[in-house]
């Protein structure tokens, strides 16, 4: 009876996640005036083409810069399945997709969110801009905007629509690594 009943608590609390996450993705603020676009990572398949998510984002991110041309700073370091850095894929398709190359930077350092922003910033200084608009998949805007607010980056984000099979997946993993950003929060250090 104590496993059941431990079972079922699991559950209730796993599917809290989920809502939470998925509550914050439908409840975000407008995007608001902006100097900068920063265009968060994803996977690059080993062959060099871009993930689902990686050309939602990217397109997002354009879409926002024909609208407004500013600085596009492309953030992600190479993984180890990955043939070039995240960022230089996505300056590349920036770039052919219609940016003006003088307004796009990549940022290839950054293995996780938090060194994305963080580095983006560094670049935003060197660039004097203030505002970023932050574009990544609609289920980790909030925590993007949530790490900007720690780093001292006034921020307002858009998401890009993730696919319909993946939202558990998507928001089991987000709703984890939130509860890892409350801890590291509440702890003062990364875990």
């Amino acid at each position: 009876m104590l496993v059941l009943a431990l079972f079922l608590a699991g559950v209730c609390c796993l599917l809290a996640l989920i809502g939470y996450v998925y509550w914050q993705e439908t409840h975000l603020p407008p995007v608001t005036a902006h100097d900068a676009i920063v265009v968060l990572g994803a996977q690059v398949k080993a062959d060099g083409s871009l993930s689902v998510a990686l050309e939602r984002r990217l397109s997002v991110a354009l879409d926002a810069y024909l609208e407004d041309p500013q600085p596009l700073i492309a953030c992600g370091a190479q993984g180890g399945n990955e043939p070039r850095p995240e960022g230089d894929v996505m300056r590349d398709w920036l770039i052919a997709h219609g940016a003006d190359p003088a307004h796009v930077y990549a940022e290839t350092d950054s293995y996780n969110t938090r060194q994305n922003l963080s580095n983006a910033k560094v670049l935003m200084d060197a660039l004097g801009c203030r505002n970023a608009l932050v574009v990544t998949s609609d289920y980790h805007v909030a925590r993007a905007l949530r790490l900007c607010a720690q780093l001292g980056i006034p921020a307002c984000g858009l998401g890009s629509p993730s696919k319909p099979e993946y939202f558990l997946k998507n928001h089991i993993q987000e709703g984890l690594s939130t509860v890892k950003f409350a801890l590291e929060t509440l702890l003062g250090r990364s875990l």
